[in-house]
């Protein structure tokens, strides 16, 4: 994906096997459990090229997050706070090829950014 594109929608659930069941009946999306993300589980649409996971709900995680693809995070984050947004959670470690962070916007909308390739291989962000 590139710089910009929306690589991943996080969807904050309570009961992770009622949310498997009622999004896979709803929108025919494959869900799994990926080595490496137990307990997240990822879903994909039929189109193959959109998803995103099912991440527990807490705290300030209650609606659904998208992620962006970014160039570089460091870089995407500098110019959030230049342009009057402000820095959630900063670049932090998916594994050893790829990064997320968390910004709000200046209406307050929190959004992810997603920088690099994941072990899984299919650029997926994590959970938040």
């Amino acid at each position: 994906m590139a710089h910009g594109d929306i690589t991943h929608i996080d969807i904050p659930v309570s009961d992770t096997g009622r949310a498997q069941d009622f999004y896979s009946r709803l929108f025919g999306w494959n869900i799994a459990e990926i080595p490496g993300f137990e307990g997240y589980p990822m879903w994909q649409a039929p189109n193959k090229i959109s998803g995103g996971g099912l991440a527990p709900r807490e705290g300030g995680f209650t609606q659904p997050r998208s992620y962006v693809e970014v160039d570089s995070i460091d870089d995407t984050l500098a110019l959030v706070e230049q342009s009057g947004g402000t820095v959630v959670m900063g670049r932090s470690p998916i594994s050893d090829t790829s990064w997320w962070a968390i910004f709000t916007d200046p209406d307050g909308n929190t959004i992810g950014l997603y920088e690099g390739t994941t072990d899984a291989g299919d650029g997926s962000a994590p959970q938040a």
